[in-house]
Protein backbone atom coordinates (compact mmCIF):
# COMPACT_ATOMS: atom_id res chain seq x y z
CA UNK A 1 0.00 0.00 0.00
CA UNK A 2 1.41 3.43 -1.25
CA UNK A 3 2.05 6.22 1.64
CA UNK A 4 -0.74 8.52 -0.18
CA UNK A 5 -3.11 5.97 -0.12
CA UNK A 6 -2.69 5.54 3.17
CA UNK A 7 -2.48 9.27 3.98
CA UNK A 8 -5.99 9.38 2.01
CA UNK A 9 -7.49 6.49 4.03
CA UNK A 10 -6.43 8.40 7.40
CA UNK A 11 -7.76 11.68 6.04
CA UNK A 12 -10.86 9.93 5.23
CA UNK A 13 -11.11 8.42 8.82
CA UNK A 14 -10.46 11.63 10.50
CA UNK A 15 -13.23 13.29 8.65
CA UNK A 16 -15.50 11.05 9.19
CA UNK A 17 -14.92 10.74 13.32
CA UNK A 18 -15.11 14.92 12.84
CA UNK A 19 -18.85 14.32 11.13
CA UNK A 20 -19.64 12.13 13.40
CA UNK A 21 -18.71 14.33 16.65
CA UNK A 22 -20.28 17.52 14.79
CA UNK A 23 -23.43 15.17 14.16
CA UNK A 24 -23.99 14.04 17.86
CA UNK A 25 -23.20 17.84 18.61
CA UNK A 26 -25.90 19.31 16.44
CA UNK A 27 -28.49 16.34 17.56
CA UNK A 28 -28.42 17.17 21.28
CA UNK A 29 -28.18 21.22 20.68
CA UNK A 30 -31.40 20.66 18.12
CA UNK A 31 -32.95 18.66 20.82
CA UNK A 32 -32.21 20.71 23.47
CA UNK A 33 -33.38 24.25 21.88
CA UNK A 34 -36.61 22.16 21.23
CA UNK A 35 -37.24 21.24 24.43
CA UNK A 36 -35.98 24.60 26.49
CA UNK A 37 -36.72 27.91 24.15
CA UNK A 38 -40.38 27.41 24.81
CA UNK A 39 -39.66 27.36 28.94
CA UNK A 40 -36.90 30.13 28.49
CA UNK A 41 -39.15 33.02 29.72
CA UNK A 42 -38.27 35.94 32.63
CA UNK A 43 -39.69 33.54 35.14
CA UNK A 44 -36.82 31.14 35.14
CA UNK A 45 -34.70 33.74 35.38
CA UNK A 46 -35.89 35.77 38.20
CA UNK A 47 -37.92 33.15 40.42
CA UNK A 48 -36.37 30.55 42.97
CA UNK A 49 -36.63 26.78 42.42
CA UNK A 50 -39.60 25.26 43.68
CA UNK A 51 -41.39 22.11 43.67
CA UNK A 52 -44.25 23.51 41.16
CA UNK A 53 -42.80 23.18 37.43
CA UNK A 54 -45.07 26.71 36.67
CA UNK A 55 -43.09 28.90 39.34
CA UNK A 56 -39.47 27.29 39.19
CA UNK A 57 -37.27 29.31 38.41
CA UNK A 58 -32.91 29.31 38.81
CA UNK A 59 -32.05 32.69 39.76
CA UNK A 60 -29.99 31.68 42.72
CA UNK A 61 -27.91 28.81 40.30
CA UNK A 62 -27.25 31.60 37.56
CA UNK A 63 -26.18 34.27 40.42
CA UNK A 64 -23.99 31.51 41.84
CA UNK A 65 -22.54 30.68 38.50
CA UNK A 66 -21.85 34.07 37.54
CA UNK A 67 -20.07 34.92 40.89
CA UNK A 68 -18.10 31.89 40.72
CA UNK A 69 -16.64 32.91 37.07
CA UNK A 70 -15.72 36.40 38.54
CA UNK A 71 -13.95 34.64 41.77
CA UNK A 72 -11.67 32.86 39.12
CA UNK A 73 -11.09 35.60 37.20
CA UNK A 74 -9.99 37.39 40.38
CA UNK A 75 -7.93 34.21 41.97
CA UNK A 76 -6.91 32.29 39.02
CA UNK A 77 -5.43 34.74 36.50
CA UNK A 78 -3.14 36.74 38.21
CA UNK A 79 -2.02 33.72 39.87
CA UNK A 80 -1.57 32.04 36.67
CA UNK A 81 0.25 34.27 34.84
CA UNK A 82 2.69 35.49 37.39
CA UNK A 83 3.42 31.98 37.92
CA UNK A 84 3.54 31.84 33.84
CA UNK A 85 5.96 34.99 33.89
CA UNK A 86 8.60 33.44 36.67
CA UNK A 87 8.60 29.78 34.94
CA UNK A 88 9.14 31.71 31.20
CA UNK A 89 11.30 35.44 32.49
CA UNK A 90 13.05 34.90 35.55
CA UNK A 91 13.47 30.87 36.61
CA UNK A 92 16.42 29.25 36.00
CA UNK A 93 16.28 25.87 34.08
CA UNK A 94 19.05 24.14 36.45
CA UNK A 95 17.20 24.75 39.17
CA UNK A 96 15.50 21.70 40.53
CA UNK A 97 12.63 23.11 42.41
CA UNK A 98 12.03 24.63 38.54
CA UNK A 99 11.86 21.17 36.97
CA UNK A 100 9.55 19.79 39.60
CA UNK A 101 7.27 22.87 39.38
CA UNK A 102 7.10 22.59 35.81
CA UNK A 103 6.74 18.58 35.39
CA UNK A 104 4.02 19.60 38.27
CA UNK A 105 2.05 21.93 36.35
CA UNK A 106 2.11 19.48 33.21
CA UNK A 107 0.73 16.71 35.59
CA UNK A 108 -1.74 19.11 37.19
CA UNK A 109 -3.54 19.57 33.67
CA UNK A 110 -4.45 15.82 33.37
CA UNK A 111 -5.82 15.21 36.61
CA UNK A 112 -9.66 14.14 36.64
CA UNK A 113 -11.73 17.22 38.09
CA UNK A 114 -13.39 14.55 40.52
CA UNK A 115 -9.76 14.16 41.79
CA UNK A 116 -9.88 18.22 42.61
CA UNK A 117 -13.09 17.63 44.43
CA UNK A 118 -11.92 15.31 46.96
CA UNK A 119 -9.00 17.25 47.63
CA UNK A 120 -11.52 20.57 48.22
CA UNK A 121 -13.45 18.16 50.77
CA UNK A 122 -10.43 17.16 52.59
CA UNK A 123 -8.48 20.64 52.80
CA UNK A 124 -10.33 23.54 52.20
CA UNK A 125 -14.18 22.58 53.48
CA UNK A 126 -12.60 20.29 56.33
CA UNK A 127 -9.28 21.05 57.12
CA UNK A 128 -8.90 24.62 56.76
CA UNK A 129 -13.12 25.06 58.32
CA UNK A 130 -14.14 26.81 55.49
CA UNK A 131 -17.16 24.40 55.12
CA UNK A 132 -19.42 24.11 52.09
CA UNK A 133 -19.83 27.83 50.81
CA UNK A 134 -19.62 29.35 47.63
CA UNK A 135 -16.09 30.39 48.03
CA UNK A 136 -14.86 27.12 48.93
CA UNK A 137 -15.91 26.12 45.05
CA UNK A 138 -14.62 28.88 43.32
CA UNK A 139 -11.18 27.99 45.02
CA UNK A 140 -11.80 24.44 43.78
CA UNK A 141 -12.51 25.45 40.69
CA UNK A 142 -9.81 27.72 40.59
CA UNK A 143 -7.29 24.92 40.98
CA UNK A 144 -8.70 22.82 38.21
CA UNK A 145 -7.93 25.46 35.62
CA UNK A 146 -4.97 27.19 37.11
CA UNK A 147 -2.65 24.67 35.12
CA UNK A 148 -4.32 25.20 31.91
CA UNK A 149 -3.97 29.35 32.61
CA UNK A 150 -0.87 28.95 33.43
CA UNK A 151 -0.08 26.79 30.25
CA UNK A 152 -1.66 29.01 27.72
CA UNK A 153 -0.02 32.18 29.26
CA UNK A 154 3.56 30.46 29.51
CA UNK A 155 2.66 29.54 25.26
CA UNK A 156 1.94 33.44 24.29
CA UNK A 157 4.71 35.00 26.84
CA UNK A 158 6.86 32.28 24.27
CA UNK A 159 5.33 33.36 21.49
CA UNK A 160 6.61 37.24 21.60
CA UNK A 161 9.72 37.41 19.36
CA UNK A 162 13.14 37.32 21.63
CA UNK A 163 14.16 40.49 19.61
CA UNK A 164 11.65 42.51 21.59
CA UNK A 165 13.66 41.69 24.41
CA UNK A 166 16.83 41.84 23.48
CA UNK A 167 15.59 45.55 22.04
CA UNK A 168 14.41 46.71 25.11
CA UNK A 169 17.75 45.75 26.87
CA UNK A 170 19.67 47.29 24.43
CA UNK A 171 17.90 50.74 25.27
CA UNK A 172 19.63 50.24 29.04
CA UNK A 173 15.40 48.66 30.33
CA UNK A 174 15.53 46.51 32.96
CA UNK A 175 14.14 42.97 33.02
CA UNK A 176 11.50 44.17 34.74
CA UNK A 177 10.51 46.93 32.73
CA UNK A 178 10.94 44.95 29.45
CA UNK A 179 8.69 42.39 30.76
CA UNK A 180 6.14 44.76 32.14
CA UNK A 181 5.53 46.65 28.78
CA UNK A 182 6.87 44.97 26.06
CA UNK A 183 6.56 40.73 26.90
CA UNK A 184 3.56 40.74 28.63
CA UNK A 185 1.45 43.84 26.33
CA UNK A 186 2.56 42.08 23.58
CA UNK A 187 1.11 38.34 24.68
CA UNK A 188 -1.85 39.67 26.28
CA UNK A 189 -4.29 37.86 23.10
CA UNK A 190 -3.24 34.38 23.76
CA UNK A 191 -3.31 35.14 27.49
CA UNK A 192 -6.56 36.08 27.79
CA UNK A 193 -7.62 33.43 25.58
CA UNK A 194 -6.13 30.59 27.19
CA UNK A 195 -7.54 32.44 30.17
CA UNK A 196 -11.30 33.18 29.75
CA UNK A 197 -11.70 29.26 27.93
CA UNK A 198 -10.58 27.64 30.91
CA UNK A 199 -12.95 29.96 33.01
CA UNK A 200 -15.28 28.31 30.61
CA UNK A 201 -14.73 24.97 30.96
CA UNK A 202 -15.16 25.33 34.79
CA UNK A 203 -18.19 27.16 35.19
CA UNK A 204 -19.35 23.81 33.26
CA UNK A 205 -18.05 21.12 36.09
CA UNK A 206 -20.31 19.18 38.22
CA UNK A 207 -18.29 16.94 40.11
CA UNK A 208 -16.15 19.42 42.21
CA UNK A 209 -19.05 21.28 43.55
CA UNK A 210 -20.88 18.03 44.14
CA UNK A 211 -17.96 16.72 45.92
CA UNK A 212 -17.86 20.10 48.25
CA UNK A 213 -21.32 20.27 49.10
CA UNK A 214 -23.24 22.52 46.64
CA UNK A 215 -26.58 21.72 47.46
CA UNK A 216 -29.45 20.90 44.77
CA UNK A 217 -32.04 23.20 46.34
CA UNK A 218 -31.60 26.82 46.73
CA UNK A 219 -34.35 29.41 47.54
CA UNK A 220 -32.47 32.23 48.44
CA UNK A 221 -29.88 34.18 46.51
CA UNK A 222 -26.39 32.73 47.34
CA UNK A 223 -23.47 34.60 49.22
CA UNK A 224 -19.35 34.37 49.20
CA UNK A 225 -19.74 32.50 52.78
CA UNK A 226 -23.41 30.94 52.29
CA UNK A 227 -25.04 27.82 51.38
CA UNK A 228 -24.77 27.56 47.29
CA UNK A 229 -25.98 25.45 43.90
CA UNK A 230 -24.97 26.30 40.53
CA UNK A 231 -26.21 25.89 36.96
CA UNK A 232 -24.94 22.48 36.12
CA UNK A 233 -26.17 21.26 39.89
CA UNK A 234 -29.73 22.35 39.30
CA UNK A 235 -29.56 21.05 35.89
CA UNK A 236 -29.36 17.65 37.84
CA UNK A 237 -31.56 18.25 39.79
CA UNK A 238 -34.13 18.73 37.42
CA UNK A 239 -33.36 15.91 35.15
CA UNK A 240 -33.87 13.35 37.98
CA UNK A 241 -37.55 14.72 39.15
CA UNK A 242 -39.99 12.77 37.68
CA UNK A 243 -42.28 15.52 36.01
CA UNK A 244 -41.52 16.34 32.50
CA UNK A 245 -41.94 19.61 32.72
CA UNK A 246 -38.52 20.15 34.94
CA UNK A 247 -36.84 18.05 32.34
CA UNK A 248 -38.17 21.07 29.86
CA UNK A 249 -36.63 23.70 32.39
CA UNK A 250 -33.86 21.20 32.67
CA UNK A 251 -33.05 22.40 28.74
CA UNK A 252 -33.60 26.08 29.51
CA UNK A 253 -31.39 26.32 32.05
CA UNK A 254 -28.66 23.96 29.70
CA UNK A 255 -29.92 27.10 26.64
CA UNK A 256 -29.24 29.72 29.76
CA UNK A 257 -25.50 27.60 30.61
CA UNK A 258 -24.97 27.53 26.83
CA UNK A 259 -25.50 31.70 26.34
CA UNK A 260 -23.00 32.08 29.35
CA UNK A 261 -19.85 30.32 27.63
CA UNK A 262 -20.72 31.64 24.08
CA UNK A 263 -20.78 35.08 25.55
CA UNK A 264 -17.27 34.07 27.22
CA UNK A 265 -16.02 32.78 24.16
CA UNK A 266 -16.80 35.48 22.13
CA UNK A 267 -14.92 37.99 24.98
CA UNK A 268 -11.91 35.72 24.40
CA UNK A 269 -12.19 36.26 20.19
CA UNK A 270 -12.95 39.56 20.43
CA UNK A 271 -10.11 40.30 22.92
CA UNK A 272 -7.79 37.84 20.79
CA UNK A 273 -8.56 39.50 17.61
CA UNK A 274 -8.57 43.40 19.29
CA UNK A 275 -4.35 43.04 21.14
CA UNK A 276 -3.38 40.94 18.19
CA UNK A 277 0.08 41.86 16.65
CA UNK A 278 2.06 40.99 13.74
CA UNK A 279 5.22 41.37 14.07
Amino acid sequence: MSRALKGGIFKALLLFSLAVGFLMLGTLLVDVLRDGLPYLDWKLISNVPSSSPEDAGARPAILATIYMAGLLLLLAVPVGVGTAIYLEEYAKKTRWYNRLLEVNIQNLAAVPSIVYGILGLAFLVRGAGLGRVLLAGAMILTLLVLPTVIIAAREAIRAVPDSIRQGGYALGATQWQVGSRQVLPAAIPGIATGSILALSRAIGETAPLIMIGAVTYIAFDPTLLGPFTALPIQIYSWVGLPADEFRFLAAAAIVVLLGILLVMNALAIWLRNHYRRSW
